[in-house]
C-alpha cells in the first residue's frame, strides 16, 4: 500500500488528465477516488466504497429536494410563468434607462424563485428577450452579457440547487442555507438594475429607450398573469421560513403546486407533461453523477488523511483568515474558467470548509460566499457554462467572443457584489436568524 502523499502525487494527474481528455467530471471524480482508495487501503475497501457509496448517497433524504426543484422549475416553465413574468416586467419597466436589460434581469430574478437552474434560466430567457432587445436597437453583446448574467440569480435566489449541494457536502441545515440566499440574491439583482442603469447613462446608443406608450390599465392587466410565481415562491419559501415543512416537503409541494398552476393556465399536454419529467430525469441524474463521483473523491482524501494532512499543512503556515478566504476565493475562479460550480463544490468543500471554519466563519455565510463564487464562475472565460448556453440558445447570430464581451461588466459588477457580502455577514445571516427553528 502507498502512503496518502505519494497516492495524492498520482491521483492528481490522473484526475486532471481525464478532465483534459473530456471525461464527464462525475465520471472522472468518482474512477480517482476508487483509484486513489486501491492504492491507499487496498481492492476490497475500493469495491466496498464504489458498491455503497452510490446507494448512500442517492438516498440522502436532503439531496431528494433536488428533482423536486428541477420538476417545480420544468413545470413553471411548461405553463409559460416565464413569458407572463418577462411581459410584466416590461409593461412596467421598459420605459427606463435600460428598461428592457432591466426587465429581463427582474423577470430571471422571479423566474428564479421557482427554477433553481441557472441554465434553464439562461436558455429560456435568451430565447425570449434577445429578439425583443434587439428589435429595439440594443446591442446584442450587451444583451447577451445580461442575460448571462440574469440567469445566475437562480443560484442564490431559492430555492437554489447549489445552495442544497452545499448544505450536503458540509452537513449543514439546508432550511438556513437556503433562506440566508435570499437577501443576497436581491442585492445582486439590485446591483445588476444599478450596472445596467449606468451603462445606458454612459452609453446611451447600447440600450436606447423604446418609443412605446404602454396604458395604466395594461401594467396592472399584466399582474394577474404572474400569481403563480408568487404562490410558489410563498409556498416553498414561506413554508420554509416558518417552520411549516422541511426543504424537502417544501420541494414537494412547490413541485405539486406547480402542476396544478399548469392545470389551472390549461397548458397541460400529455407530449408536454412527459417532456417535462423526462427533461427533469435527465438533468438531476446529471446532478446526481457529479455528486456521487465527488463522494467518492471525498472518502478517499479522508481515509487516506489527505484532507487532515493539506488543511494541517495550511493551518500551520497561520495566515489572516482573509488570507484564507481569498485563496478559497481564487481557487475556486481559476476551477470555475474549466468546470461547472457542482463539480468545483464536491472537489474544494471537503478540504477548504474545515480551514475556513476553522479560521472563524460562520458555515451558513460561507455557504452563500460558495454560491456567489460560484455565480461569477459560471461567466468567467474560457468555460462560463451561462455564457455557452447563451450563446447556443441565442436566435440572433452571436459569436462566443461577444458573448464573454457584453459579460464583462456583469462580472465586474458580481465582484462588488461579493465584496458587498464579504464586509457585511449580516446580509446573509440576518435571515437565518429569524428563523422558526
Amino acid at each position: 500500500m502507498l502512503d496518502p502523499v505519494t497516492t495524492g502525487l498520482i491521483v492528481g494527474p490522473v484526475l486532471f488528465l481525464m478532465l483534459a481528455l473530456g471525461v464527464h467530471i462525475g465520471v472522472s471524480l468518482g474512477l480517482c477516488g476508487i483509484l486513489g482508495i486501491y492504492l491507499a487501503i487496498g481492492p476490497d475497501a475500493a469495491w466496498a466504497q464504489l458498491a455503497t457509496i452510490p446507494f448512500s448517497t442517492t438516498n440522502s433524504f436532503d439531496l431528494a429536494v433536488i428533482p423536486l426543484f428541477i420538476l417545480m422549475g420544468s413545470l413553471a416553465t411548461q405553463a409559460a410563468l416565464t413569458t407572463d413574468l418577462y411581459r410584466a416586467a416590461y409593461v412596467w419597466l421598459g420605459r427606463l434607462p435600460g428598461g428592457l436589460a432591466i426587465a429581463t434581469t427582474m423577470a430571471s430574478a422571479a423566474f428564479g424563485a421557482a427554477c433553481g437552474s441557472t441554465l434553464v434560466n439562461a436558455a429560456i430567457f435568451t430565447r425570449m428577450a434577445m429578439p425583443e432587445m434587439t428589435r429595439f436597437g440594443y446591442d446584442k453583446r450587451l444583451s447577451a452579457g445580461c442575460i448571462a448574467a440574469a440567469g445566475t440569480l437562480a443560484s442564490l435566489i431559492p430555492p437554489s440547487i447549489l445552495m442544497v449541494i452545499y448544505g450536503v457536502i458540509t452537513e449543514q441545515s439546508v432550511a438556513q442555507l437556503l433562506m440566508a440566499g435570499l437577501l443576497p440574491g436581491l442585492l445582486s439583482a439590485a446591483m445588476f438594475v444599478f450596472g445596467i442603469v449606468l451603462i445606458a447613462k454612459w452609453r446611451p446608443e447600447l440600450c436606447p429607450r423604446p418609443d412605446i406608450r404602454i396604458a395604466w390599465s395594461e401594467r396592472w392587466a399584466s399582474l394577474k398573469h404572474i400569481w403563480g410565481i408568487g404562490l410558489l415562491f410563498g409556498l416553498v419559501i414561506g413554508g420554509i421560513y416558518f417552520g411549516w415543512f422541511i426543504p424537502t416537503y417544501a420541494g414537494a409541494i412547490g413541485a405539486f403546486g406547480a402542476f396544478l398552476i399548469v392545470l389551472g393556465k390549461r397548458r397541460l399536454s400529455r407530449t408536454g407533461i412527459i417532456d417535462t419529467f423526462k427533461d427533469a430525469g435527465t438533468t438531476t441524474t446529471v446532478i446526481f453523477i457529479i455528486v456521487i463521483g465527488g463522494m467518492l473523491f471525498a472518502r478517499f482524501l479522508t481515509y487516506t488523511g489527505l484532507i487532515t494532512y493539506i488543511s494541517d499543512g495550511m493551518l500551520g503556515l497561520e495566515l489572516s483568515p482573509y488570507m484564507y478566504l481569498a485563496a478559497f476565493a481564487v481557487l475556486y475562479l481559476i476551477l470555475g474558467m474549466f468546470l461547472e460550480p457542482i463539480a468545483i463544490m464536491v472537489m474544494t468543500l471537503p478540504v477548504m470548509f474545515p480551514i475556513l471554519v476553522h479560521s472563524g466563519f460562520d458555515p451558513i455565510w460561507l455557504g452563500v460566499i460558495s454560491v456567489k463564487l460560484a455565480e461569477i464562475s459560471l461567466l468567467t472565460p474560457p468555460v462560463g457554462l451561462n455564457v455557452y448556453v447563451v450563446r447556443s440558445s441565442s436566435p440572433i447570430p452571436l459569436t462566443l467572443e461577444e458573448a464573454f464581451t457584453g459579460v464583462t461588466p456583469f462580472i465586474l459588477i458580481d465582484v462588488v457584489t461579493l465584496g458587498l457580502l464579504i464586509a457585511f455577514p449580516a446580509i446573509s445571516l440576518y435571515l437565518p436568524s429569524l428563523m422558526a427553528y
